[in-house]
């Protein structure tokens, strides 16, 4: 997949995460925050990670492929999640 080709199909993911936080923001009303990167990251990592193992079939080997990441570092991150697959 050309990087042109992985922008555009991201191009709905990008704007529903945009909308997200912007509603997050918004509904913060002008309150002081921080830690918001992390905060993303706690909640969307999961999702993705399961998403992925179950298009995978539960193939963990398969799912770390098409995460691009390596077996072992997507057992971590299941493990720091407490998914079990």
């Amino acid at each position: 997949m050309t990087e042109r080709a992985s922008e555009g199909e991201g191009a709905p993911l990008r704007e529903a995460v945009r909308a997200c936080l912007e509603r997050y923001f918004a509904d913060l009303d002008g309150q002081e925050v921080s830690g918001v990167y992390q905060m993303v990251l706690r909640e969307v990592e999961p999702v993705v990670l399961r998403t992925v193992l179950e298009q995978a079939g539960g193939n963990q080997t398969r799912a770390a492929g098409i995460l691009g990441i390596n077996r072992a570092t997507l057992r971590k991150k299941l493990r720091l999640y407490g998914i079990e697959y």
